[in-house]
């Protein structure tokens, strides 16, 4: 399996949910299917099926975190050295040619995506249009209204 790109914060939340899995959620459930289970036919217990399903979901989530966790490749933004190129970890001000809205962006992995918050994926179409460019480069995009140009203002290793 190829190496899965994190932040250090991605990682460090990863770790939590993994934490929150497995101490919390999953005794929850056993719990949850116990009680289901004194009310009788399993074969029509909506409550059963609802709790085993929940416990599959866990089970599920559990498994690909920690594969996750063992396939990735932590970088820290600030130690970052790209001679002010975009790349994995750097945070981008960038200026949209069409309304000259300044917007700015982290390039993070798929799991930490996160728009509201300024993170965006390095599989999406504008992190891969910015990859490798530097402040004063103008980056075209694909996105589905059309092809968009931004131009890099800024690069910072944060």
């Amino acid at each position: 399996m190829s190496k899965i790109p994190l932040t250090i914060i991605g990682a460090e939340k990863l770790r939590a949910e993994l934490h929150e899995l497995k101490t919390v959620q999953r005794p929850k459930i056993v719990v949850a299917i116990a009680e289901a289970r004194t009310h009788g036919d399993l074969s029509e217990n909506a409550e059963y099926a609802a709790a085993k399903e929940r416990q599959s979901f866990i089970e599920g989530r559990v498994v690909e975190i920690e594969s996750k966790l063992a396939n990735a490749q932590i970088i820290n933004p600030a130690l970052l050295d790209a001679d002010g190129r975009c790349v994995f970890g750097a945070t981008i001000e960038l200026e949209d040619m069409t309304n000259g809205e300044v917007v700015t962006y982290q390039i993070v992995g798929d799991d930490e995506a996160d728009i509201k918050q300024g993170k965006i994926s390095i599989s999406s179409p504008i992190a891969r249009a910015l990859i490798g460019k530097s402040a004063g480069d103008v980056a075209e995009v694909n996105a589905p209204g059309g092809v968009r140009e931004y131009e890099i203002l800024d690069v910072k290793y944060i």
